[in-house]
Protein backbone atom coordinates (compact mmCIF):
# COMPACT_ATOMS: atom_id res chain seq x y z
CA UNK A 1 0.00 0.00 0.00
CA UNK A 2 1.51 3.42 -1.26
CA UNK A 3 2.07 5.27 1.70
CA UNK A 4 0.23 9.04 1.80
CA UNK A 5 2.30 12.19 2.95
CA UNK A 6 0.90 15.49 3.44
CA UNK A 7 2.38 17.80 1.08
CA UNK A 8 2.41 21.77 0.48
CA UNK A 9 0.87 22.42 -2.95
CA UNK A 10 0.45 25.99 -2.61
CA UNK A 11 1.27 28.77 -0.52
CA UNK A 12 0.23 32.79 -0.50
CA UNK A 13 1.83 35.81 1.71
CA UNK A 14 -0.15 38.90 3.05
CA UNK A 15 1.55 42.07 4.34
CA UNK A 16 -0.19 45.36 4.92
CA UNK A 17 1.22 48.31 2.89
CA UNK A 18 1.84 50.78 5.47
CA UNK A 19 5.77 50.64 6.05
CA UNK A 20 7.66 51.44 9.42
CA UNK A 21 11.35 51.80 8.80
CA UNK A 22 14.20 51.97 11.23
CA UNK A 23 14.02 56.16 10.42
CA UNK A 24 10.77 56.29 11.42
CA UNK A 25 11.29 54.42 14.54
CA UNK A 26 14.36 56.53 15.51
CA UNK A 27 11.86 59.51 15.47
CA UNK A 28 10.16 57.88 18.42
CA UNK A 29 12.53 56.01 20.38
CA UNK A 30 16.46 56.56 21.48
CA UNK A 31 17.50 54.24 18.24
CA UNK A 32 18.99 54.56 14.96
CA UNK A 33 19.16 52.73 11.74
CA UNK A 34 22.63 51.64 11.99
CA UNK A 35 21.98 50.08 15.79
CA UNK A 36 19.30 47.76 14.46
CA UNK A 37 20.39 46.74 11.45
CA UNK A 38 24.10 45.78 13.33
CA UNK A 39 22.14 44.19 15.79
CA UNK A 40 18.82 42.30 14.10
CA UNK A 41 19.17 42.24 10.48
CA UNK A 42 16.00 44.74 10.31
CA UNK A 43 15.16 47.53 8.18
CA UNK A 44 11.78 47.94 7.86
CA UNK A 45 8.50 46.35 9.24
CA UNK A 46 4.59 46.33 7.88
CA UNK A 47 1.83 47.86 10.22
CA UNK A 48 -1.82 46.84 10.19
CA UNK A 49 -3.59 50.09 11.06
CA UNK A 50 -7.28 51.02 11.44
CA UNK A 51 -9.75 50.39 13.64
CA UNK A 52 -10.96 46.81 14.34
CA UNK A 53 -8.45 45.52 11.55
CA UNK A 54 -7.02 42.51 13.70
CA UNK A 55 -5.32 39.20 12.72
CA UNK A 56 -7.74 37.38 10.71
CA UNK A 57 -8.01 40.38 8.38
CA UNK A 58 -4.47 39.34 6.77
CA UNK A 59 -5.40 36.06 7.33
CA UNK A 60 -8.06 36.31 5.56
CA UNK A 61 -6.34 38.10 2.57
CA UNK A 62 -3.54 35.08 2.60
CA UNK A 63 -6.22 32.47 2.28
CA UNK A 64 -8.53 34.09 -0.29
CA UNK A 65 -5.54 34.68 -2.63
CA UNK A 66 -3.63 31.15 -2.04
CA UNK A 67 -7.62 29.55 -2.86
CA UNK A 68 -7.66 31.65 -5.94
CA UNK A 69 -3.87 30.18 -6.74
CA UNK A 70 -5.05 26.49 -6.39
CA UNK A 71 -8.19 26.18 -7.94
CA UNK A 72 -9.84 25.27 -4.37
CA UNK A 73 -13.43 26.08 -3.26
CA UNK A 74 -13.70 26.94 0.02
CA UNK A 75 -16.35 24.25 0.27
CA UNK A 76 -13.57 21.68 -0.42
CA UNK A 77 -11.07 22.66 2.44
CA UNK A 78 -11.91 20.47 4.95
CA UNK A 79 -9.78 22.08 8.11
CA UNK A 80 -8.18 25.27 8.39
CA UNK A 81 -5.67 25.73 11.40
CA UNK A 82 -4.08 29.30 12.08
CA UNK A 83 -1.20 29.79 14.60
CA UNK A 84 -0.97 33.03 16.21
CA UNK A 85 -0.72 34.57 19.65
CA UNK A 86 -2.53 37.68 18.45
CA UNK A 87 -5.84 36.39 18.07
CA UNK A 88 -8.66 39.17 17.14
CA UNK A 89 -10.37 37.85 20.14
CA UNK A 90 -9.68 35.13 23.03
CA UNK A 91 -12.80 33.29 21.22
CA UNK A 92 -13.95 33.06 19.07
CA UNK A 93 -10.56 31.68 17.59
CA UNK A 94 -9.37 33.64 14.74
CA UNK A 95 -9.25 30.18 12.19
CA UNK A 96 -13.39 30.76 12.80
CA UNK A 97 -13.45 34.18 11.86
CA UNK A 98 -10.65 33.86 8.55
CA UNK A 99 -12.70 30.83 7.58
CA UNK A 100 -16.21 33.49 7.81
CA UNK A 101 -14.17 36.08 5.87
CA UNK A 102 -13.32 33.85 3.01
CA UNK A 103 -16.62 31.70 2.48
CA UNK A 104 -15.57 28.54 4.02
CA UNK A 105 -18.26 26.91 6.11
CA UNK A 106 -18.92 23.80 8.07
CA UNK A 107 -15.67 22.60 8.59
CA UNK A 108 -13.28 21.92 11.32
CA UNK A 109 -11.18 25.35 12.46
CA UNK A 110 -9.20 26.50 15.13
CA UNK A 111 -6.63 28.30 16.56
CA UNK A 112 -2.82 26.89 18.23
CA UNK A 113 -1.06 28.66 20.37
CA UNK A 114 3.06 28.05 20.57
CA UNK A 115 4.35 31.69 19.40
CA UNK A 116 7.31 32.13 16.94
CA UNK A 117 6.86 27.93 16.65
CA UNK A 118 3.20 28.19 15.94
CA UNK A 119 3.56 27.65 12.25
CA UNK A 120 5.25 24.58 12.72
CA UNK A 121 3.74 23.06 14.78
CA UNK A 122 0.35 23.66 13.25
CA UNK A 123 1.80 22.91 9.83
CA UNK A 124 2.63 19.09 11.71
CA UNK A 125 -1.04 18.62 13.30
CA UNK A 126 -2.31 19.19 9.79
CA UNK A 127 0.03 16.86 8.16
CA UNK A 128 -1.59 14.80 10.56
CA UNK A 129 -4.98 14.72 9.47
CA UNK A 130 -3.72 14.52 5.75
CA UNK A 131 -1.96 11.13 6.57
CA UNK A 132 -4.47 9.53 8.57
CA UNK A 133 -6.91 10.27 5.47
CA UNK A 134 -9.66 11.81 7.05
CA UNK A 135 -8.78 14.96 5.47
CA UNK A 136 -7.97 15.69 1.93
CA UNK A 137 -7.55 19.59 2.01
CA UNK A 138 -6.08 21.46 4.82
CA UNK A 139 -4.55 25.02 5.14
CA UNK A 140 -2.38 25.90 7.22
CA UNK A 141 -1.81 29.73 8.68
CA UNK A 142 0.90 31.51 10.35
CA UNK A 143 -0.50 35.06 11.20
CA UNK A 144 0.20 38.00 13.68
CA UNK A 145 -0.48 41.88 14.34
CA UNK A 146 2.67 41.96 16.80
CA UNK A 147 1.67 45.83 16.38
CA UNK A 148 -1.21 45.33 19.01
CA UNK A 149 0.98 43.77 21.34
CA UNK A 150 4.03 45.84 21.20
CA UNK A 151 5.14 48.48 23.38
CA UNK A 152 6.80 51.79 21.30
CA UNK A 153 8.67 53.18 24.17
CA UNK A 154 10.46 49.92 24.50
CA UNK A 155 13.85 49.93 21.96
CA UNK A 156 14.63 46.21 23.16
CA UNK A 157 11.37 44.90 21.27
CA UNK A 158 9.84 47.76 19.53
CA UNK A 159 12.75 47.48 16.39
CA UNK A 160 11.74 43.90 16.13
CA UNK A 161 8.36 42.74 14.95
CA UNK A 162 5.80 43.74 12.41
CA UNK A 163 2.59 41.99 11.10
CA UNK A 164 1.73 39.58 8.36
CA UNK A 165 0.55 36.26 7.53
CA UNK A 166 0.97 33.45 5.30
CA UNK A 167 -1.19 30.31 4.55
CA UNK A 168 -0.57 26.99 2.56
CA UNK A 169 -2.68 24.37 1.59
CA UNK A 170 -1.75 21.14 2.73
CA UNK A 171 -2.70 18.01 0.36
CA UNK A 172 -2.34 14.13 0.28
CA UNK A 173 0.92 13.06 -2.05
CA UNK A 174 1.51 9.23 -2.61
CA UNK A 175 5.25 10.01 -4.75
CA UNK A 176 6.95 10.52 -1.60
CA UNK A 177 6.77 14.42 -1.74
CA UNK A 178 6.40 16.55 1.22
CA UNK A 179 6.36 16.47 5.01
CA UNK A 180 9.30 14.09 5.83
CA UNK A 181 9.78 14.13 9.59
CA UNK A 182 9.65 16.29 12.23
CA UNK A 183 11.06 17.67 15.78
CA UNK A 184 8.69 19.90 17.80
CA UNK A 185 9.91 20.69 21.40
CA UNK A 186 8.75 22.89 24.32
CA UNK A 187 10.51 24.05 27.58
CA UNK A 188 7.80 26.24 30.33
CA UNK A 189 10.92 27.07 32.13
CA UNK A 190 11.92 29.66 30.51
CA UNK A 191 8.26 31.49 30.57
CA UNK A 192 9.09 34.83 31.96
CA UNK A 193 11.93 35.07 29.81
CA UNK A 194 9.59 35.97 26.61
CA UNK A 195 5.56 37.10 27.52
CA UNK A 196 2.86 38.17 27.14
CA UNK A 197 2.11 38.45 30.88
CA UNK A 198 -1.26 40.16 31.28
CA UNK A 199 -4.64 39.59 29.80
CA UNK A 200 -4.91 36.20 30.60
CA UNK A 201 -6.75 33.95 33.54
CA UNK A 202 -3.87 34.45 35.45
CA UNK A 203 -4.07 38.60 35.08
CA UNK A 204 -6.95 39.51 33.66
CA UNK A 205 -7.06 43.68 32.63
CA UNK A 206 -7.29 45.57 35.53
CA UNK A 207 -5.98 49.62 36.00
CA UNK A 208 -2.84 47.47 37.33
CA UNK A 209 -2.04 45.47 34.68
CA UNK A 210 -2.41 48.22 32.17
CA UNK A 211 -0.18 50.69 34.61
CA UNK A 212 2.68 48.31 34.16
CA UNK A 213 2.56 47.39 30.90
CA UNK A 214 1.96 43.36 31.34
CA UNK A 215 -0.37 43.62 27.69
CA UNK A 216 2.71 44.11 26.14
CA UNK A 217 5.52 41.82 25.26
CA UNK A 218 8.27 41.21 27.10
CA UNK A 219 11.52 39.96 26.55
CA UNK A 220 14.21 39.59 28.00
CA UNK A 221 16.80 39.53 24.83
CA UNK A 222 20.17 38.19 26.36
CA UNK A 223 18.63 34.94 27.76
CA UNK A 224 16.26 34.70 24.76
CA UNK A 225 19.04 35.18 21.87
CA UNK A 226 21.46 32.66 23.95
CA UNK A 227 18.57 29.54 24.13
CA UNK A 228 17.23 30.74 20.44
CA UNK A 229 20.83 29.86 19.05
CA UNK A 230 21.51 26.86 21.03
CA UNK A 231 18.21 25.61 20.66
CA UNK A 232 17.43 26.31 17.03
CA UNK A 233 20.98 24.75 15.74
CA UNK A 234 20.33 21.87 17.48
CA UNK A 235 17.05 20.75 16.39
CA UNK A 236 18.25 21.73 12.80
CA UNK A 237 21.23 19.94 13.38
CA UNK A 238 19.45 16.75 15.06
CA UNK A 239 16.76 16.61 11.94
CA UNK A 240 19.48 16.23 9.04
CA UNK A 241 21.20 13.91 11.11
CA UNK A 242 18.64 11.52 11.75
CA UNK A 243 17.60 11.44 7.90
CA UNK A 244 21.10 11.26 6.45
CA UNK A 245 21.37 14.70 4.99
CA UNK A 246 24.77 16.95 4.42
CA UNK A 247 24.13 20.81 4.01
CA UNK A 248 25.32 20.04 0.22
CA UNK A 249 21.77 17.98 0.29
CA UNK A 250 19.82 20.91 1.76
CA UNK A 251 18.11 23.27 -1.23
CA UNK A 252 17.05 25.67 1.28
CA UNK A 253 16.89 26.56 5.30
CA UNK A 254 13.59 28.39 6.04
CA UNK A 255 14.24 29.75 9.43
CA UNK A 256 12.39 31.77 11.69
CA UNK A 257 12.77 35.57 11.14
CA UNK A 258 13.73 36.96 14.57
CA UNK A 259 17.58 37.98 14.35
CA UNK A 260 19.81 37.56 11.50
CA UNK A 261 22.94 36.30 13.91
CA UNK A 262 20.24 33.47 14.72
CA UNK A 263 19.53 32.71 11.72
CA UNK A 264 23.33 32.92 11.01
CA UNK A 265 24.20 30.71 13.69
CA UNK A 266 21.85 28.26 12.61
CA UNK A 267 23.22 28.12 9.11
CA UNK A 268 26.73 27.13 9.92
CA UNK A 269 25.51 24.77 12.43
CA UNK A 270 23.86 22.93 9.42
CA UNK A 271 26.65 23.63 7.23
CA UNK A 272 24.56 25.67 4.93
CA UNK A 273 26.28 28.42 3.01
CA UNK A 274 24.30 31.80 3.11
CA UNK A 275 23.15 31.39 -0.62
CA UNK A 276 20.88 28.39 0.84
CA UNK A 277 19.14 30.48 3.41
CA UNK A 278 15.65 31.95 2.96
CA UNK A 279 15.54 35.97 4.50
CA UNK A 280 13.52 38.59 4.18
CA UNK A 281 13.79 39.89 7.90
CA UNK A 282 15.53 43.12 6.26
CA UNK A 283 11.66 44.37 4.60
CA UNK A 284 9.08 42.49 7.20
CA UNK A 285 11.04 42.16 10.55
CA UNK A 286 9.63 39.16 13.19
CA UNK A 287 6.02 38.70 12.02
CA UNK A 288 5.81 35.66 15.10
CA UNK A 289 3.87 32.51 13.38
CA UNK A 290 4.00 34.41 9.92
CA UNK A 291 7.77 34.43 9.05
CA UNK A 292 7.93 30.88 7.94
CA UNK A 293 5.21 31.12 5.37
CA UNK A 294 6.18 34.51 4.00
CA UNK A 295 9.90 33.05 3.42
CA UNK A 296 8.18 30.25 1.28
CA UNK A 297 5.87 32.90 -0.55
CA UNK A 298 8.90 35.05 -1.10
CA UNK A 299 11.09 32.35 -2.67
CA UNK A 300 8.19 30.24 -4.00
CA UNK A 301 10.16 30.91 -7.95
CA UNK A 302 13.17 29.97 -6.74
CA UNK A 303 11.93 25.91 -5.40
CA UNK A 304 12.36 23.18 -7.43
CA UNK A 305 9.95 19.93 -7.05
CA UNK A 306 11.92 17.16 -4.77
CA UNK A 307 13.69 20.08 -3.26
CA UNK A 308 14.66 19.12 0.64
CA UNK A 309 13.75 22.06 2.63
CA UNK A 310 14.81 22.47 6.67
CA UNK A 311 12.21 24.64 8.54
CA UNK A 312 13.55 25.66 11.70
CA UNK A 313 11.65 27.89 14.75
CA UNK A 314 12.22 28.85 18.70
CA UNK A 315 9.95 31.01 20.45
CA UNK A 316 8.10 31.95 23.84
CA UNK A 317 7.22 29.45 26.02
CA UNK A 318 10.00 28.11 25.04
CA UNK A 319 8.87 26.24 21.85
CA UNK A 320 11.29 25.02 19.39
CA UNK A 321 10.90 22.76 16.34
CA UNK A 322 12.28 21.68 12.73
CA UNK A 323 10.49 20.27 10.01
CA UNK A 324 11.85 18.14 7.08
CA UNK A 325 10.18 18.36 3.93
CA UNK A 326 10.17 17.91 -0.07
CA UNK A 327 8.85 20.60 -1.86
CA UNK A 328 6.09 19.18 -3.85
CA UNK A 329 5.89 21.23 -6.86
Amino acid sequence: MTKIIAAITGVQGYVPEDVLTNADLAKIVDTTDEWIISRTGIKERRILRGEGQGTSVMGAEAVKKLLEKTNTKPEEVDLLICATVTPDHFFPSTANLICDKVGISFNASYDIAAACSGFLNALVTGAMFIESGRYKKVIVVGADKMSAIVDYTDRSTCVLFGDGAGAVLLEPSSDGLGLQDFILKSDGSGANHLIQKGGGSAYPPTYETIDNKWHHIHQEGQAVFKFAVTRMADVSAEIMERNNLSGDDVAFLVPHQANKRIIDATANRMGVGPEKVMLNIHKYGNTTAATIPLCLWDYESQLKKGDNLILAAFGGGFTWGSVYLKWAY
